[in-house]
């Protein structure tokens, strides 16, 4: 900042002094001053707001990083921009979501698309990974400057070769179905540090585009695939503080009573989770015979 004073400063006094120079020789030697001072600052700015990213835990050959760092919730993200760059060109229609689905955990979205579709990126960073990965196929892993790694999986087509750096709405490639992939989509998933994130706490994928909020904390629950259902949304409640997200892990226990007529899929329906979850959370099994007037726990 005093450097940023000075600068102005110095061209305040330059333009005092130049105004008693001839109109032509001002107007050059002005424009000139102008263009040096602005592309100084430009190399200023990108000076002092460049973060080395690839500095820890980087891995090309990995899709997924194993973390030594502790799990510490709510975990805080923040986002410079109010919106995001749409991965696809077209209008997004997401046809599974984060949860469980068929006795396994989605721990991300699937998108729909044509093969051949071309993808970007949702915002800067730099690609740490570019492969075939098992599952996933032809997948690109950007890591962004806020923490955040955005999973690109089932390409048909690369864009991208790891370590390139990318801006929001680079090509980063071809959607397709490699890998296991039932018709063509974009799987997208998001993490940080390792820890999976459902996307849409983080962003709305309607046409507008919108982060949620610029400054994002996340509680436990929004990283565990087993509390939703991945044939509908969640119920979103973003905490833009750290205050509100503390307050609802301190929430009291939800406690339902089983009522006649109740099966685990109509309590799963009415409670806006899934069997899994009501399953581990009472050490239930999928069969089990509920009785009314049972206590279950939802989380």
């Amino acid at each position: 900042m005093k450097l940023f004073t000075a600068l102005i400063f110095s061209f305040l006094t330059y333009t005092s002094f130049s105004q008693n120079m001839s109109p032509e020789i001002n107007s050059i030697e002005s424009n000139h001053f102008i263009d040096s001072l602005s592309e100084y600052l430009d190399d200023l700015n990108i000076k002092e707001n460049t973060i080395d990213i690839t500095s820890e835990y980087w891995d090309t050959s990995k899709i997924k990083l194993a973390y030594s760092t502790e799990e510490n919730f709510p975990i805080h993200i923040q986002f410079k921009d109010s919106n995001y760059v749409s991965p696809i060109s077209r209008n997004k229609v997401v046809t599974s979501r984060y949860g469980w689905r068929k006795g396994r955990a989605h721990k991300g979205i699937d998108i729909d698309l044509i093969t051949g579709d071309s993808l970007y990126a949702m915002f800067d960073g730099v690609v740490r990974f570019a492969d075939y990965s098992s599952g996933h196929g032809r997948s690109v892993v950007i890591r962004h400057f806020n923490g955040l790694e955005t999973v690109y999986a089932h390409l048909s087509r690369y864009g991208v070769k790891e370590n390139d750096t990318v801006v929001a709405g680079s090509y980063l490639g071809k959607g397709g179905t490699s890998g296991n992939a039932r018709g063509s989509h974009l799987h997208l998933e998001m993490t940080y540090q390792g820890i999976p994130v459902n996307p849409e706490y983080l962003l709305n994928f309607d046409n507008s585009n919108r982060v949620q909020a610029n400054d994002i904390w996340i509680t436990k629950a929004w990283t565990r695939p087993e509390l939703h259902n991945s044939y509908r949304q969640s119920k979103l409640e973003i905490f833009s503080t750290k205050e509100e997200a503390i307050a609802s892990m301190n929430r009291p226990t939800k406690v339902y009573i089983v009522k006649k007529g109740d099966t685990l899929s109509r309590i799963s329906t009415r409670n806006n989770t899934s069997i899994t979850a009501i399953c581990k959370s009472n050490h239930l099994k999928y069969n089990s015979t509920l009785r009314i007037g049972q206590k279950l726990i939802i989380e």
